[in-house]
């Protein structure tokens, strides 16, 4: 065989690869599809949490952190979009390839895939616990004088929907589930400030720290500062989405991509906002790590809410495990030289989906983590990484607006990644006596 039929064999199974993976097996999705992806990927259940973040940030600092992260965030994702595909011809499909050709093919693998995955698999065991536990909540509110059920049992209801949703092939196969997660987000957080609203200020409504010592305020402020974090977390997905869309070099993928991305930020700052101001506004530092348990009453709407929880939480889910399946897909099939078939697939979402189930049944304390990952992995990815890559690849010129710009980024990103695991692990240790495996 001559070489230039090698290379042609070669660049065959490459393509019949590339057409079976989930990332980019599909490319025709509309501009809009990255709207609700986005919304999907970023507003998580997290947001229920954000005035409790105020609570212990203040309103000074709670307000100035989460304008600035929407706006830090906002322009390492437009940095994303741009960089998709830089070199004419060529497409980063995944993080861990816009890494690779920022910082190497081995260095840019263990900068980008160690804390993909971290960030990947964690916001799927957390959404495994959050979906069981709103499940629990609805059938607890709906049904209050029915028998107790444990835990355990919702995390299987929702995780046996799971394993029935992973076997969908690739992300624009999920995009109905996506749009249907996207509009229950903001209708959950639209219940939960409307309700608060409803509520009015409370009595006693407080706004000092709910610490009482000054060592514990500062630990409590750096664990929120991860909770913060943790509500950005969309980065890890969108070279992913952008995947999906077409691309000629009249019209490339960014345009129609950044559209979709920039009106999913719209719908983030309509959701974040109102629920951690007049969340924090209404009930102080007594409100609830859920805001939904501060509110109570009335038991049908806040029941509705919790069902929207668990609708959506379906949705991003899937998002988030699409990403990890393509990266398992892919070092099955490309570095250990398996077959792409169905069975394969069946066999790792599968297993992947138990891994989840069993990790968030042994441990429904996850959630506690999350400020923990918030600054360790989702801080890095989203606020950031994506500086680091523009400044090695674009090298812009000294103390120009692009280059303070990244360097004011890449600053209070490593002040996140090292202040909030700190505040999250104290905060850890000091709530690990009241937890319980297998609850």
């Amino acid at each position: 065989m001559s070489y230039n039929e090698s290379q042609n064999d070669e660049a065959a199974r490459e393509k019949a690869i590339n057409d079976w993976l989930p990332v980019t097996s599909s490319r025709n999705a509309k501009w809009w599809y990255s709207t609700f992806h986005n919304v999907t990927a970023m507003v998580g259940a997290g947001v229920l949490s954000l005035p409790y973040a105020m609570a212990q940030l203040g309103w000074g600092p709670g307000v100035a952190i989460l304008v600035l992260s929407w706006v830090i965030t906002l322009y390492t994702l437009w940095q994303m979009v741009e960089m998709h595909e830089m070199v004419p011809g060529k497409r980063f499909d995944r993080y861990h390839e816009l890494g690779q050709h920022a910082f190497g093919e081995k260095l840019g693998l263990w900068i980008v895939v160690p804390q993909q995955l971290v960030v990947q698999v964690g916001v799927n065991i957390v959404y495994m616990v959050t979906g069981g536990k709103s499940l629990k909540k609805f059938h607890d509110l709906v049904c209050s004088d029915c028998k107790d059920i444990r835990l355990t049992y919702f995390i299987m209801i929702f995780a046996s929907l799971q394993f029935v949703l992973a076997h969908l092939p690739n992300l624009n196969s999920i995009s109905v589930i996506s749009l249907a997660a996207a509009v229950m987000s903001l209708s959950y957080s639209t219940i939960a400030w409307g309700a608060t609203l409803n509520k009015g200020v409370q009595p006693d409504v407080d706004y000092s720290y709910k610490a009482s010592t000054k060592t514990g305020a500062v630990f409590d402020f750096f664990s929120a500062l991860g909770d913060i974090a943790f509500a950005y977390a969309g980065h890890n997905v969108i070279l992913e989405i952008q995947a999906t869309i077409p691309s000629t070099p009249e019209k490339p993928s960014k345009k129609p991509m950044w559209r979709g991305a920039f009106l999913a930020y719209v719908v983030v700052a309509i959701c974040y906002f109102p629920v951690a101001l007049i969340g924090y506004w209404f009930f102080g530092n007594s409100v609830e790590d859920n805001i939904l348990i501060s509110l109570e009453k009335p038991a049908w709407l806040i029941a509705t809410a919790n069902m929207f929880v668990v609708i959506h939480v379906i949705g991003s889910y899937q998002i988030y495990a699409m990403a990890v399946f393509d990266m398992l897909e892919t070092a099955l099939v490309k570095k250990l030289h398996f077959s792409p078939s169905f069975m394969l697939r069946f066999v790792t979402r599968t297993v992947y989906v138990g891994f989840t189930m069993i990790v968030g049944i042994c441990i429904p304390f996850f959630g506690g983590l999350l400020s923990f990952f918030g600054g360790f992995a989702f801080a890095p990815t989203t606020y950031f990484l994506p500086c680091i890559m523009w400044l090695a690849i674009y090298k812009p010129k000294k103390f120009s607006f692009s280059w303070i710009a990244n360097w004011v980024c890449i600053v209070l990103g490593i002040l996140l990644m090292i202040l909030s695991p700190i505040g999250a692990l104290r905060h850890i240790i000091l709530t690990a006596k009241d937890y319980e495996f297998f609850s």
